[in-house]
């Protein structure tokens, strides 16, 4: 049975339930958080500074890949302050009522944290902007000639944002946040270190061979590693004998359609479109997805990232190429230039 892209297990978002299960294995300092190290020691230093004059930090915010570590970053923060966690998400304040509710329900240092803080509505941002410089927020009483903005005071806290494209943040609001953060994807040892960790959270065994299969399979992204490792804790269960070796880990994998580059079904089935139906391209987005059976906004957004920061496929004014690592990965030749011309 194939597997909807949208529950690929190499997928880098998360639903509610992911959330639940990735809840048990977050780190709660940052002594405990691995890999970013500029992004650590920079944060680091904010927090410290903020501490010892007694005071809020300026306000975080950390863009990067979804599944990087942004929400235990965030979560970090307060817990390294000492204070409680306000979460929302920028989809879930569409008027500016809702944020001010919660601004006026801050309690003093308190984090605030605003997943997908781009998607914010217009009237929301502006009501943050004043919130984050002034720490104040204008109340509006009564209706049309007669309505009143009543400020109202705001206790100093810490917003921290999140988002996946930092391009859509509007600069004034970019501009107000005292400190940025990139993620970027991990490397191969260093999700070994977070496999090896996570294991010894879940109580099983993980072979140092099978961490670093599963690593190498993990498209850079912690959460996809963890998500892997309950795969394969879940075969040697059923399957084995309880323990993460490199052969359970290889096992799973193919099971679940994940290859030695992290590529799954859908992936594959654009690079095998890309290179026998099409000659390796250019072909347009639309007609590739059909080629494939799939939405092209699920092409887009969930196999062509991965493909192009892995170089198998490139993007081009008349459309997507096959690049010939793509042709090697799925053990093709390569046509000629003769053969691209007159085929």
């Amino acid at each position: 049975m194939e597997l909807d892209p949208a529950d690929s297990v190499v997928r880098p978002g998360a639903d509610d339930l992911e959330r639940a299960a990735e809840a048990a294995l977050r780190p709660r300092h940052l002594d405990e958080f691995v890999g970013q190290k500029v992004v650590r020691e920079q944060l680091s230093l904010v927090l410290q500074a903020a501490i010892g004059r007694g005071r809020a930090p300026d306000h975080v915010l950390l863009s990067g890949p979804p599944g990087l570590g942004k929400t235990t970053l965030a979560m970090i923060i307060a817990a390294e302050l000492g204070t409680s966690l306000r979460v929302t998400s920028g989809p879930a304040i569409q008027h500016a009522g809702d944020l001010a509710a919660i601004l006026s329900s801050l309690e003093e240092n308190e984090v605030l944290f605003i997943d997908e803080i781009h998607r914010l509505a217009r009237p929301a941002e502006e009501l943050l902007y004043v919130a984050m410089e002034d720490f104040r927020v204008d109340v509006v009483v009564g209706k049309g000639a007669g309505a009143s903005a009543i400020p109202l005071a705001l206790p100093p806290f810490t917003v921290v944002g999140a988002t996946t494209r930092a391009g859509l943040l509007p600069a004034p609001l970019r501009d107000r946040f005292g400190f940025t953060g990139h993620l970027d994807f991990y490397a191969d040892d260093e999700l070994e270190r977070v496999l090896l960790r996570s294991a010894g959270l879940l109580g099983v065994p993980l072979a140092h061979e099978a961490a670093a299969e599963i690593a190498s399979r993990s498209r850079g992204t912690p959460r996809i590693a963890n998500r892997l490792l309950r795969r394969v804790r879940d075969w040697a269960q059923v399957r084995g004998d309880g323990t993460l070796s490199l052969e359970a880990a290889r096992a799973a994998l193919e099971v679940y359609e994940v290859d030695r580059r992290g590529l799954d079904r859908l992936d594959r089935s654009v690079l095998t479109a890309l290179c026998t139906r099409f000659g390796g391209g250019p072909v347009g987005l639309t007609t590739l997805a059909v080629a494939v059976g799939e939405e092209p906004e699920t092409v887009e957004t969930v196999a062509e990232p991965f493909l192009v920061r892995e170089g198998l496929i490139g993007r081009t004014p008349r459309g997507r190429v096959a690049t010939a690592e793509a042709w090697t990965h799925l053990g093709l030749s390569a046509p000629t230039a003769a053969d691209t011309l007159f085929g």
